[in-house]
């Protein structure tokens, strides 16, 4: 079983997505996030199609802090309903992942 993983969130702007990405890292959740430029999100939305300017942050943590950090981030952020979704890591470079894992809380 993977023990990382990445959340793949979006939220309304650039200062969101730092501000919201800062608290994560300083609360150990998340050991890193990735926030992307401009995207343009299409949606339904209570049955209309709507179209709104947004930025992806993908951020990195430890599979078993998945949960607190999802419970974290609707807790700061704007949306009614974030989108946060979970892909786990199954691999990658040995000395990244004791980087990421030396960043985050412990959960034993």
């Amino acid at each position: 079983m993977a023990e990382y993983c990445t959340l793949y969130v979006t939220v309304r702007d650039k200062a969101e997505a730092v501000s919201l990405s800062r608290k994560l890292i300083k609360e150990k959740l998340i050991a890193c996030a990735n926030i992307s430029g401009d995207i343009l999100s299409v949606y339904d939305w209570d049955g209309k199609i709507c179209e709104d300017s947004e930025r992806a942050i993908i951020m990195k943590t430890r599979k078993k802090l998945a949960g607190k950090v999802t419970v974290r981030i609707k807790e700061l952020h704007s949306y009614e309903t974030p989108c946060i979704v979970q892909w786990d890591i199954t691999g990658g470079s040995a000395e990244y992942l004791t980087w990421l894992g030396a960043n985050l809380l412990t959960i034993e």
